[in-house]
């Protein structure tokens, strides 16, 4: 299952006037991005979807001018620069090479993105070509005019030879814990936080994982739990929304495995080393430390939210300390220092990609802080953070 948040991203990278609005309708074969001689064009990050033979939906990220100048096109400049941490792949145009074009190759060399480099507008005589020598880091990976269609296959087929196999192709959640038969109770409250009529995201997710791997998934609510598991032989293993992990950890016998929906997910898309590592600094936490908290969906606050409420008032009932939270929502910027913090603590980041959550953490890692999940650091403050993992550890 992959909603729209969920599919491979797709950037367009380049100077302005480079082609990169022209490459998306060349690509997508409609007219859906604005087209012009005038320099600046697109001035903000334009997203589109379409669907590639053998990858499935993808989404092409349009972005302004990497040369941009001026006050404004400086802001400018830094949204396209900000949009390279959320792709999967970074497409290059350019019919020059310079410090702009060096830019975002030094980053996506940097933090691992792959990248193509496609020299643009190759049937204009204005731009002279740049000579094919194995010396110099330029050598575009392909040559093209949108206004030939015959390379549009072949430049189709180079993004999906690009495009790495993990942003689309789903990896299994508990496929090397589970297996076929496997009985896997679910512990899922229902609660003012519970959306009206349905399941949340991580918890439709495992459900999905479970049926693919043909185990036996059993539903309860936290008071429930002791009826579910008596009527049971042994169950494989319980799963719990992380805000009752007490509640559920002296229900559920030591013998069977005990985890939540947050740390299943952590492993999959998030940095997990680095969350069991950096769990352990709630417990160095001070009077006036600041944590930062980072959700990665916008969603109506309640009093039983989470990364507001739950969480907060978790870690300084355990640390017996008045720590400062912060919480960022949505995809809004970073603080520029994150220095200031003693924790960065991200949420289960259901609803993007792994791309995004590893690319979020890392200014704060290259900081030299700590980083978290909300399920992990809710385990360590009720004390069961050794069993939540223990299934998972290696």
């Amino acid at each position: 299952m992959k909603g729209n948040e969920l599919k491979p991203r797709i950037g367009l990278f380049g100077r302005r006037n480079v082609g990169k609005s022209s490459l998306v309708n060349y690509l997508t074969g409609q007219q859906i991005a604005i087209v012009s001689d005038t320099a600046g064009t697109t001035t903000d990050p334009v997203r589109k979807s379409m669907e590639i033979g053998g990858i499935g939906p993808v989404v092409l990220i349009d972005t302004a001018g990497i040369d941009d100048e001026g006050a404004l096109g400086l802001q400018r400049v830094e949204k396209s620069m900000a949009a390279l941490a959320e792709v999967d792949l970074a497409l290059l145009l350019f019919t020059e090479w310079g410090a702009p074009e060096e830019r975002v190759a030094d980053w996506c060399t940097t933090h691992g993105t792959p990248m193509l480099k496609i020299r643009s507008k190759t049937d204009n005589p204005e731009y002279p070509d740049i000579p094919d020598c194995p010396e110099i880091p330029e050598i575009p990976d392909f040559r093209l005019t949108t206004s030939d269609p015959t390379l549009r296959e072949p430049l189709i087929e180079a993004i999906r030879w690009a495009l790495p196999e993990s942003a689309y192709r789903g990896q299994t959640l508990l496929g090397d814990v589970v297996g076929q038969g496997d009985t896997v109770v679910l512990v899922t409250p229902i609660d003012r936080s519970a959306p009206e009529g349905r399941m949340i995201l991580p918890q439709v997710q495992v459900l999905r994982d479970l049926m693919d791997l043909h185990a036996v998934a059993v539903f309860c609510q936290p008071e429930e739990l002791g009826k579910t598991l008596a009527s049971l032989h042994k169950p494989h293993l319980v799963v719990t929304d992380s805000q009752v992990f007490a509640k559920v950890a002296a229900v559920v016998p030591e013998e069977i495995p005990l985890t939540s929906f947050s740390v299943v997910l952590a492993r999959q898309k998030g940095l997990f080393d680095e969350y069991l590592h950096g769990t352990q600094a709630i417990g160095q936490l001070q009077d006036g430390d600041r944590v930062l908290l980072l959700e990665s969906c916008t969603h109506n606050v309640t009093c039983e939210d989470i990364g507001r409420v739950k969480l907060p008032a978790a870690m300084r009932k355990k640390t017996g300390k008045e720590i400062e939270c912060e919480v960022i929502g949505g995809q809004s910027p970073l603080p520029s220092d994150l220095s200031q913090y003693a924790l960065v603590i991200q949420c289960g980041g259901c609803v993007i990609t792994a791309q995004q959550v590893k690319a979020r953490l890392l200014p704060a890692l290259e900081a030299g802080v700590p980083v978290s999940n909300y399920g992990l650091a809710l385990a360590w403050c009720t004390g069961i953070f050794d069993r939540a993992t223990k299934i998972f550890r290696k």
